[in-house]
């Protein structure tokens, strides 16, 4: 079974930056598309980044194009969300994600279906 678990999160003020961190058992972690989500208070959860098995391709959510950097190390099974310039929309809980499906054909359509292994989420908050 997939565990994942995040790390990295805190509070900052706006215009700082935050490294979270993604770190999965199991095996063929290379072989899947990896995505981080966020949830904020009282609205429903969305997407913010992927990247895909290659490496190759990323996607953002339009909101933190330019200001996050989605990367991944699969020799050592994580995966990372730089994110600077932040904002206080920015503040939720994280949660890193795995695709249900190896070697997906990456699109800049990715959803929360896509993704069968969840962490448990870590918070940011961003203050004013």
């Amino acid at each position: 079974q997939v565990q994942l678990v995040e790390s990295g999160g805190g509070l900052v003020q706006a215009g700082d930056s935050l490294r979270l961190s993604c770190a999965g058992s199991g095996r063929s972690f290379s072989d899947y598309a990896m995505g981080w989500f966020r949830q904020a208070p009282r609205k429903d959860r969305e997407f913010v980044a992927v990247i895909d098995w290659s490496a190759y391709n990323t996607y953002y959510l339009d909101s933190v194009k330019g200001r996050f950097t989605i990367s991944r190390d699969n020799a050592g099974n994580t995966v990372s969300l730089q994110m600077n310039s932040l904002k206080p929309e920015d503040t939720a809980v994280y949660y890193c994600a795995k695709d249900l499906i190896p070697f997906r054909t990456p699109s800049d359509d990715y959803r929360e279906t896509d993704f069968g292994s969840w962490g448990q989420g870590t918070q940011v908050t961003v203050s004013s």
